[in-house]
């Protein structure tokens, strides 16, 4: 009978092949290297295989390591996973939970709501993953996720917040620099800001705005943060939501009435997590907060003229 290792020695090993070296493993782990180098040679000896060469510059995966890794990453989301349930057995609401979102909603939506909410529950722990790429509820990669996308899983239990309202906008800065456009034709003499890549958001955008294209584009990054960044700095034109601009007063809207767009949300939990306190919790406090901010965008009377 084949005798099977611990988690203990692929965690070693996919560690090396993030951080490309044992001393580099040990660290990001809190172990000695000669504990990293115990672990790979019984992994190999277990295996039967070389999992990895040395070089000059470090470590490098053989064949048989990159073949692993997908493997080695979902043993480490489902230990994460594990380890999160395990953390808030019972029923007060306590232990953590694995949220993501956008880098836009996660550092400009999410941390009064995440605040208000550790202050009623101080035992809850929560991790933000900020990325614009999807993370798999499924698979427990998250436990809860703020997306722009409907969900496609039916093991899903998302709750529709609202749409979120976007618009042109720049600096009155830029804007005492360059004029105000007065057409959608007039953008072509403006430095417009937007993504380097092509992504959904855009391929949508375009059908209200053909100019909202890469070629088009003075400044082109496909972070959401670096966009409002260089927006709030008065360096173009950009796309903003409602919400967020009505907090910086010198953000003007521009050309309102010919070009307005809104990006559906929706905060989205593996069903198996519904019965879970702490889960329940979080996703009930992300859709209120979230609905609570779609509503300030959307609300009459809010938005601010195109002109000064």
């Amino acid at each position: 009978m084949t005798t099977s290792v611990g988690w203990e020695l692929y965690r070693s090993f996919l560690s090396v092949l993030q951080e490309g070296s044992l001393s580099g493993a040990a660290r990001a782990l809190g172990l000695t290297q000669p504990t990293i180098g115990r672990h790979i040679t019984l992994l190999e000896a277990h295996l039967g295989v070389a999992l990895f060469t040395r070089s000059q510059a470090g470590l490098l995966p053989t064949e048989a390591a990159a073949a692993l890794r997908a493997d080695a990453e979902a043993m480490q989301t489902a230990a994460a996973a594990l380890e999160r349930t395990a953390g808030g057995l019972g029923t007060d609401v306590q232990g953590a939970v694995r949220i993501s979102a956008s880098e836009v909603v996660g550092a400009e939506v999410l941390p009064p709501i995440l605040a208000e909410l550790r202050a009623r529950h101080p035992k809850l722990q929560l991790e933000l993953v900020l990325s614009n790429r999807l993370q798999d509820v499924v698979r427990r990669e998250v436990d809860i996720a703020v997306r722009m996308t409907p969900p496609q899983q039916e093991v899903l239990l998302a709750t529709r917040v609202g749409d979120v309202p976007l618009g042109l906008h720049a600096h009155r800065a830029y804007l005492d620099r360059h004029g105000v456009p007065g057409s959608l034709a007039d953008l072509k003499q403006h430095a417009l800001i937007g993504f380097d890549q092509e992504t959904p958001f855009l391929r949508s955008a375009r059908a209200g705005l053909s100019l909202w294209s890469r070629e088009h584009f003075a400044l082109r990054c496909d972070s959401d943060l670096a966009q409002l960044a260089l927006l709030r700095s008065g360096a173009g034109i950009g796309v903003c939501q409602l919400a967020l601009a009505q907090r910086s007063p010198d953000l003007v809207r521009l050309l309102p009435d010919a070009f307005s767009f809104s990006l559906t949300s929706w905060v989205v939990m593996h069903e198996g997590l519904k019965s879970n306190p702490r889960c329940r919790t979080v996703f009930d406090a992300l859709v209120a907060g979230l609905r609570r901010y779609v509503h300030q965008g959307a609300a009459p009377g809010h938005d601010r003229p195109s002109l000064p």
